[in-house]
């Protein structure tokens, strides 16, 4: 799933993500050292697991993987039967363990959606978080719209990935071609967020499309008066409100075993809700267990509330339509040529309604 680092814009049906500074995007595998054993709530070692010893990729330190850590940290994986060994996995690695069935479930964005269109035996089974995505631009940039961006170059961690699919998207409901032959935006590749900062401050590019929290860090404290967002995943009108960021599941698993998915999504839900009423204790728990390099914890806690985890309401009253926002960011795709199937197609080959009740 490696894209070539070219300097033009191209189609990629697949990508890795990418961040520094501590705190990682959603899929980035970087080191991050992880906490002992599960426990309980009551704190007592679990010895016994239904599903025994499960492999999660997880040891990447993205802070917006929060409910993995806090799922793990707090025993929601061993109340549900699962003895989970966090792993480094990249893309390819997921790509093949959930078709295999040895991985049974990983978090990503939806650059993932053209590689489910290519065939990979992998199902949406519900939403994560939402945005954590922002472009930014020097302070004073003339650029303050996405209709400005015409002839301009946005530097991106990859093609393919999330960062270059939503300022595709952006570009295009602006009126603007996201497609290199068209020439009227140029993507240009770097490897690190702190090569897209420097290259934006040596004027190489227009704006810099970046992970959380590199967009937060820079437009912000000593930052502030060097840089300003442009654009956040967010609050911005095509986007809020919706997820980004969903979980994956092994259809594999899910026809063999469509329990321990269910199991799976019950631990995760369990963190979820326990974010969403805890976002400081949540952030003490994944900078003191080394889970994510948190330098910030102020800014940190503010990121975690931004992706909106779904409370224990959310849950009960299904608030935010998963499937709805699947088929919203596939039609989004599909207009601009990233996906091959019509929307609603894709829809029912992609997303798997998941029985909760399943034991």
């Amino acid at each position: 799933m490696k894209l070539s680092k070219t300097l033009t814009s191209a189609i990629a049906l697949t990508a890795a993500l990418a961040l520094t500074l501590g705190l990682t995007a959603c899929n980035k595998d970087d080191a991050a050292t992880t906490s002992g054993g599960d426990t309980t709530t009551a704190g007592a070692v679990q010895t016994s697991y239904k599903y025994g010893k499960v492999q999660i990729p997880g040891k990447d330190g993205a802070l917006c993987g929060a409910p993995i850590y806090i799922a793990k940290d707090k025993g929601f994986f061993a109340e549900e039967g699962f003895d989970i060994e966090l792993i480094s996995a990249d893309a390819e690695t997921r790509k093949v363990g959930l078709n295999n069935g040895t991985i049974p479930i990983v978090n990503g964005d939806f650059q993932f959606f053209p590689s489910i269109d290519e065939g990979v035996n992998v199902s949406v089974v519900d939403g994560l978080h939402n945005g954590c995505i922002k472009f930014i631009v020097k302070k004073g940039s003339p650029i303050k719209t996405a209709e400005d961006l015409r002839g301009k170059r946005i530097a991106v961690d990859e093609l393919g990935g999330t960062p270059h699919q939503v300022a595709s998207v952006w570009v295009e409901k602006a009126g603007i071609s996201a497609k290199p032959e068209n020439k009227e935006v140029e993507f240009v590749v770097y490897s690190d967020g702190n090569l897209e900062i420097e290259a934006l401050k040596n004027g190489d590019v227009d704006v810099a499309a970046l992970w959380d929290p590199l967009g937060s860090v820079y437009t912000s404290g000593d930052h502030a008066s060097e840089y300003e967002v442009l654009f956040d995943l967010s609050t911005d009108p095509t986007f809020a409100g919706k997820y980004c960021c969903f979980l994956y599941a092994s259809n594999k698993i899910i026809n063999e075993d469509p329990a321990q998915i269910a199991a799976l999504l019950r631990a995760y839900h369990k963190a979820q809700e326990w974010i969403a009423e805890n976002p400081k204790e949540a952030v003490d728990i994944i900078s003191d267990k080394k889970y994510s390099a948190i330098e910030d914890k102020a800014l940190a806690e503010e990121l975690v509330k931004s992706y909106v985890y779904p409370s224990a309401h959310a849950h009960a009253n299904n608030t935010q339509d998963v499937g709805k926002d699947v088929e919203y960011f596939a039609t989004e795709l599909y207009n601009i040529g990233y996906l091959k199937s019509e929307p609603a197609d894709f829809v029912k080959k992609a997303y798997y309604k998941v029985d909760l009740n399943l034991k």
